[in-house]
């Protein structure tokens, strides 16, 4: 979180710098630079201090915005796996792509602002756009709304509007903020982006908290309320762009003044480009490759690139922590409702996304005014590349606790079936045990005790995608045989009951998986001689036909249900199932009807989820805590290594990181699908790895001072301003 939230104080360090390039060096003899530069007016200030009241406008419209983008995507990965029914796969791929897109956008809204539009503008008409794609997303999951088709096309075009809005005022706001104070008043213009920051904190944390909320305990068109979900967002980007236009009057608003980031990126090419052309072995080697750029760009530029370049080189490993930073809001989220998250009973929207900011808004202050001193009290060289180390290796940790949840979680999973197998259990309703045989498969040594708790399910190995099997039942000395066809990678319970004075039995298809996102899956077998219609909570209504008919799964919230109803031809009778807990699956057969009251009993087919989701709790605290590490640590040490002309540069490529690794997770998800433990060993060998490139990198890392490297390059150029001024003096004499 910290990597888009603390990325706003790049943007502070910009505008605090960015002032000692609006002043150009005038030497001896040379005319002041034409032109008009507009006057900037002075906004009202917040209560007599030195705070713009311009300022306030700004911090309301960054919390909502902040609401609406970490709301939204708060509850996205479970969108795509239950609304559009995706495998994890797919809402992994979808959602590391859309986050991917998020952070490629920013450097068409910093060209954009610098070049075109100025920052107020830009901001205006990108959340327009922010606006517009959140109401697109919302329609989109209204369920009653034309096919699935619509419903993904509605959705992908909010998505990418979205995307297209937020990235493109990311780099605008912040600086926007910081163009309000006057240059005299860097102290308060400091203090505003720890207020800027925390609203983005405060924004993030309230949202992942409230939408989950709202999307599982708010139903409406008979499901979990997603359009409401994403509806609260898109009200307040709204309300974020109303406070924003609402303090126009107020704003000091810069013109564009040129994108360095272009300038940056025409010298780089244009070096490459001179280098491949001069290859000759005749034509002298020069000192720095970006030298080659010198027939076109002056020197100033090209040292100052050299700077860049180098910070960007270390930038290279980087993509990689946030790879696996970013699947906080989808593996981990798809992890947590695989989880038992009985926090309270109706606890079934809880999930643990709100803790991040939550956990950075305490770490930072734990870490800067604790563990950072105590360190440096033990003298210990605990330099920004360490630290930035240690951050990626409590990140690694955190995929390795993850790794030993999901083993854990994998312990009550039905067996992932190959081609040419099934599964298959017994269900004795009979008042006997009674001996099943399969031919040619070793099955059922044992016989099956009268309405006895079903076994783990027997796998059966089939000779083709389906195959007709021969039963033989024994029971009381009776044999009785049945054929039965049977299909590859499905689940079956076959049933043994008793029917007008014979033995006799049914085959019916079992869940082939747990119920989704920690909902509970129960169906019915009625052995009454006569139909019944029931309800469970008020609003599930079961019709089951006599004579040990079976009904279709329905699923259900985690509750206890004590309040249903059991309507025969006799009369009505309350139905009583008991707790029907996260993630399992229930047979309920109704064996009976005696004193007026209903006899029931009740297997559970699939266990429920039995890892309580507080064990993800470690995981949060490291990846947080490595966050804080790795993020405000790289972005004080990029911004320390780069001259004032080229913070933008460096704030460009640091979100192009973030898109690297979430288009990293994209690549792994779709074109390497393996189980899911196994995928987080993976990216915590590789973040090691990675880890162990950056801390050699750095360690041949010499740090530098641009300050100190332009003062040289100035007094160099002075001196040989004055030589030459010299010589032409005693040349007049002569």
């Amino acid at each position: 979180m910290v990597g888009d939230k603390a990325r706003g104080e790049m943007n502070a360090f910009q505008r605090n710098e960015s002032k000692e390039t609006l002043f150009t060096f005038i030497s001896a003899g040379d005319d002041p630079p034409k032109g008009d530069f507009p006057l900037q007016k002075k906004s009202p200030k917040l209560c007599g201090s030195n705070y713009p009241l311009s300022i306030a406008f700004i911090v309301v419209n960054e919390f909502c915005e902040r609401f609406s983008y970490y709301g939204m995507r708060a509850v996205l990965t479970l969108y795509f796996l239950s609304f559009f029914h995706w495998d994890e796969n797919l809402s992994t791929a979808v959602y590391h792509a859309f986050s991917a897109l998020c952070y490629f956008t920013p450097v068409i809204g910093a060209i954009m602002a610098d070049s075109w539009l100025g920052k107020y503008k830009t901001i205006i008409y990108l959340s327009i756009v922010y606006v517009v794609g959140h109401l697109i997303k919302s329609v989109g999951a209204i369920p009653s709304l034309g096919n699935q088709a619509v419903h993904v096309v509605l959705s992908m075009v909010g998505l990418f509007l979205i995307a297209l809005g937020t990235g493109g005022i990311k780099p605008c706001v912040s600086a926007f903020g910081g163009d309000q104070f006057e240059e005299e008043h860097t102290s308060e213009r400091s203090k505003f982006f720890s207020i800027f920051y925390l609203s983005i904190n405060a924004g993030s944390l309230i949202s992942t908290f409230v939408t989950p909320v709202l999307r599982g305990d708010v139903k409406c068109f008979g499901e979990d309320c997603y359009a409401l979900a994403f509806g609260v967002p898109a009200a307040l980007m709204v309300l974020a762009l109303v406070v924003f236009i609402a303090g126009s009057g107020l704003y000091r608003k810069t013109p564009p003044q040129g994108n360095v980031l272009l300038e940056v990126c025409k010298c780089i090419g244009f070096a490459i480009k001179n280098r491949l052309k001069n290859r000759s072995r005749e034509i002298p080697k020069r000192d720095h490759w970006l030298d080659w750029a010198s027939e076109k760009y002056s020197k100033q530029l090209i040292g100052e690139v050299k700077m860049v370049t180098r910070v960007l080189f270390l930038f290279i490993p980087l993509p990689m922590f946030w790879a696996l930073f970013d699947q906080q809001g989808s593996r981990w989220t798809l992890q947590a409702t695989k989880m038992n998250a009985d926090f309270s009973l109706n606890s079934h929207s809880f999930v643990l996304q709100f803790l991040n900011p939550l956990l950075i808004l305490v770490f930072i202050p734990i870490f800067d005014f604790g563990l950072y001193p105590l360190i440096n009290m033990c003298k210990l060289n605990f330099t920004p590349i360490r630290k930035m180390a240690t951050g990626m290796i409590l990140a690694g940790l955190a995929f390795g606790l993850a790794a030993v949840i999901e083993v854990k979680i994998n312990e009550t999973d039905m067996p992932r079936l190959v081609p040419k197998e099934s599964l298959i259990r017994v269900l004795n309703l009979a008042k006997n045990p009674v001996q099943v045989a399969i031919q040619d498969k070793d099955l059922f040594q044992q016989p099956v005790e009268s309405f006895q708790n079903p076994a783990e399910y027997s796998k059966l190995i089939l000779n083709g995608e389906q195959q007709s099997l021969h039963f033989t039942l024994q029971h009381q000395g009776l044999t009785l045989a049945f054929n039965y066809t049977v299909k590859e990678k499905s689940v079956y319970s076959l049933i043994v009951f008793e029917a007008e004075g014979s033995l006799s039995s049914r085959l019916i298809t079992d869940l082939e998986a747990k119920p989704e996102n920690g909902l509970a899956a129960v169906r019915f077998i009625n052995a009454l001689s006569q139909d019944v219609n029931l309800t469970i909570d008020g609003k599930s209504f079961i019709a089951v036909q006599k004579n040990y008919s079976a009904s279709e799964y329905s699923l259900l919230e985690r509750d206890i249900y004590n309040n249903g109803k059991c309507i025969t031809e006799t009369g009505e009778f309350p139905l009583e199932l008991g707790l029907l807990d996260f993630g399992a699956s229930y047979t309920v057969v109704i064996t009976n009807i005696s004193g007026g009251a209903l006899e029931t009993w009740k297997s559970e087919d699939i266990k429920a989820n039995n890892v309580h989701m507080a064990w993800q709790l470690p995981q949060y605290l490291l990846i947080s805590a490595g966050e804080v590490m790795f993020s405000i640590t790289g972005l004080a040490f990029s911004y320390s290594q780069s001259p004032a002309s080229m913070k933008s540069v460096l704030q460009a490529g640091w979100l192009l990181t973030v898109a690297v690794g979430n288009t990293f997770v994209l690549i792994v998800a779709e074109a390497a699908p393996m189980a899911q433990w196994a995928e987080f060993v993976l990216f915590t060998v590789l973040l090691f790895a990675v880890c162990i490139i950056f801390s050699i990198m750095g360690y041949f890392y010499v740090s530098v001072d641009p300050e100190d490297l332009e003062e040289k390059e100035e007094k160099r150029e002075t001196s040989s301003r004055g030589n030459m001024i010299g010589l032409v003096t005693q040349k007049t004499k002569l």
